[in-house]
């Protein structure tokens, strides 16, 4: 929202650009949240972004893979992907939509690209869910581009609300203990932008076209910005060129996080019984039909 009496904003703590490297089948990508921001940026666990338009790099897609004990939020820009997993759930992800699954107790999934060229581009978001619902009911739900609520602000700024509430907008996705906000933010050049983010929540920003700029600090191209958590009431992002930008925050779980590879969970002994769960084949509650 805009504002003409300006609040005070969060400030940049750190850039982060990012780690190259690939997943699935070969999936060239960008690793932004690694395992070592895990504790700072809680209760967000990893973010990865795609951006490539040659098919080798992205045509594998991501096969069958388990997980166990917190949610995926996946956001497509460009292209499309056909999840399936063994709860039996299966959509198309399409330009503009997300898909959100709830691991919780285990599943497996695969996420495939339902095309032979152009452009695929989008995020991955990991959510960690608290202790008490690690091993809730899996469930998958697909949203479709019409049903993300968008708003423009006075200076043409368009946002997407994919999680939370921003500008009395309500987001297509509510989710208690974390209370993640999840904005899609689109900057005309020479134009600003403040949103208010709740006290005590981390934040952090994602530049994926053009440059942001907070405060005195340019975010530019594929890089993140933690958010200093200094008790500032919003964040106040500005634009010299167009500029596209994710902006995410969420209320700490301050709980323990132990992670192997695709389970999470909250001591070594819960991440033990679970690839014992695994292997016994406990995850496959339907069959994975491969594309």
């Amino acid at each position: 929202m805009t504002n003409t009496s300006p609040s005070r904003s969060r400030s940049v703590e750190s850039l982060v650009q990012g780690v190259q490297t690939s997943d699935g089948a070969g999936v060239k990508l960008t690793r932004v949240l690694t395992q070592s921001l895990q504790k700072r940026l809680d209760p967000f666990l990893m973010l990865d972004a795609f951006r490539n338009d040659k098919p080798e790099d992205y045509m594998g897609g991501f096969p069958n893979h388990p997980h166990r004990g917190f949610e995926t939020i996946t956001y497509m820009i460009a292209g499309r992907m056909r999840h399936r997993d063994s709860a039996g759930n299966e959509g198309l992800l399409e330009p503009g939509g997300v898909q959100w699954m709830t691991a919780g107790s285990g599943l497996i999934h695969s996420e495939l690209p339902e095309q032979a060229d152009g452009l695929m581009e989008g995020f991955q978001l990991w959510l960690n869910l608290p202790a008490k619902n690690k091993m809730i009911k899996p469930s998958y739900r697909d949203i479709t581009p019409s049903h993300i609520p968008e708003y423009t602000t006075p200076e043409g700024v368009m946002v997407r609300v994919i999680a939370g509430e921003s500008a009395q907008t309500k987001g297509a996705v509510q989710r208690p203990d974390t209370e993640p906000l999840i904005l899609d933010i689109h900057l005309p050049a020479n134009s600003e932008f403040e949103v208010e983010v709740a006290p005590g929540h981390h934040a952090f920003v994602y530049t994926y076209r053009g440059e942001g700029i907070i405060g005195e600090q340019t975010v530019p191209d594929r890089h993140m910005a933690i958010l200093n958590d200094d008790g500032a009431p919003c964040v106040r992002l500005r634009s010299t060129v167009q500029t596209k930008c994710l902006l995410v925050a969420g209320k700490p779980l301050l709980e323990p996080i132990a992670q192997h590879g695709p389970f999470v969970m909250n001591s070594e002994q819960e991440i033990q019984q679970t690839l014992q769960d695994y292997r016994a084949g406990h995850f496959e509650a339907a069959v994975v039909q491969a594309l």
